[in-house]
């Protein structure tokens, strides 16, 4: 058996569609575009690619983007004050930083140095909270698109068995918290964990979030298992997942390919919150 390749370009094109019909609506009721401002410290050749590619699904859809951009020795207070001026003008709806940072810069504080009501990438404690809590509002990029993927495929949460490689705050925490939500049985792994086939080889739906090429062997996985890829690593032979997809394929019963699986759904998903950043900034939500 091949495993059906859920194509995300596919996912997010669709989105998109859908997308571009509210903001159009939006800008002739409210007689502006939605803006979204991204914080950028120093320069990161990986994180250009992908401000690229957002930029280009904005213009797409019809949302404004305007860069501030950092150098790598900026101070945190001086970083954080520059987003409280952003907090503070009414024309931008939308503020997300581009990670990675410099060491010397707190990713905790600078999350919650956003204010909740501009933060796209729903990473402010105020925003975490209520998505742990079940009130989910404004849910972090990554971990939505995984969600919007399993949706798309029509997949049953309840009562699953999940298994997530990765205990960050940005992927790992939230999506458990999601996928909670939705009565799934989760499991977290990460670099501690020990024998970790034994909790991905259990997995129905196996999520993996490293960055480190081809962990996930098909030796690792259950058979006729939903293999979402969310690592992303520069090879010497181009861009590939944490997922081994040629000897996975023949195994799993879905798999998401890298690139052009979760990226293209997370970079939607951004645009989203955006959106629905815009409208809760004139009431509507």
């Amino acid at each position: 058996m091949t495993a059906k390749i859920v194509n995300g370009r596919e996912i997010a094109l669709s989105i998109k569609k859908k997308l571009q019909h509210e903001v159009n609506r939006l800008q002739s009721k409210y007689d502006c575009k939605p803006m979204l401002a991204t914080v950028i410290v120093g320069e990161d050749p990986s994180s250009e690619i992908y401000l690229k590619l957002r930029d280009k699904a904005c213009k797409e859809i019809g949302i404004n983007t305007s860069y501030f951009r950092f150098k790598k020795n900026i101070s945190e207070k001086k970083l954080i004050d520059e987003i409280n001026v952003l907090n503070n003008n009414s024309k931008i709806h939308g503020i997300l930083v581009q990670y990675p940072l410099p060491n010397h810069i707190s990713q905790n504080n600078l999350m919650s140095s956003i204010h909740p009501d501009k933060d796209v990438e729903g990473f402010n404690p105020c925003n975490m909270g209520k998505t742990l809590l079940g009130n989910e509002s404004i849910l972090p990029c990554t971990p939505s698109s995984v969600l919007t993927i399993l949706e798309h495929e029509k997949e049953i949460l309840k009562g699953r068995d999940i298994t997530i490689i990765n205990h960050s705050n940005v992927v790992g925490k939230p999506l458990a918290a999601m996928l909670l939500n939705r009565d799934a049985t989760v499991t977290i792994c990460h670099v501690f964990t020990k024998n970790l086939i034994d909790f991905t080889s259990k997995a129905d739906i196996l999520i993996s979030a490293v960055g480190k090429p081809k962990l996930i062997t098909c030796k690792y996985i259950q058979e006729k298992s939903f293999v979402i890829d969310v690592g992303i690593a520069q090879t010497k032979e181009g861009i590939c997942g944490d997922v081994d997809f040629d000897s996975v394929k023949e195994k799993a019963r879905k798999i998401t390919p890298v690139p052009g699986g979760v990226g293209p759904v997370t970079i939607t998903s951004s645009i989203q919150n955006t959106i629905k950043l815009y409208k809760i900034s004139f009431g509507e939500v």
